[in-house]
């Protein structure tokens, strides 16, 4: 069901969470826009690295972990347009956009 004032006869998805996602899957593959995550495992610092670039889009990731400069040696790595480190949302004046086949573009 439609929260209370969204249009019931539009197009609405409750959020969503995919566990056990392995990067093959169409979900893992595809751009989703909506409130989906996708959980995929990693035993590996560059298994995760790997996972995360194998994509045709690119156009935001975020790296959390209790040692912040390692964080940002792993963001470092990480192709699309914005990498976040501990924060959901990079801010404003961050530079935004795409990176491969996702967005227009980056400001600079």
């Amino acid at each position: 069901d439609a929260p209370h004032g969204v249009d019931p006869r539009g197009f609405f998805v409750l959020p969503t969470v995919f566990a056990d996602v392995t990067n093959d899957m169409t979900i893992a593959r595809e751009e989703v826009f909506g409130p989906v995550l996708s959980i995929i495992s990693y035993r590996t610092e560059e298994e995760a690295i790997r996972t995360a670039n194998d994509t045709i889009y690119g156009l935001s990731n975020a790296v959390v972990g209790q040692d912040e400069d390692r964080a940002v040696q792993i963001a470092s790595r990480l192709r699309s347009g914005q990498v976040c480190v501990n924060v959901a949302f990079g801010g404003m004046r961050a530079p935004f956009g795409g990176y491969k086949q996702s967005g227009d573009g980056r400001e600079q």
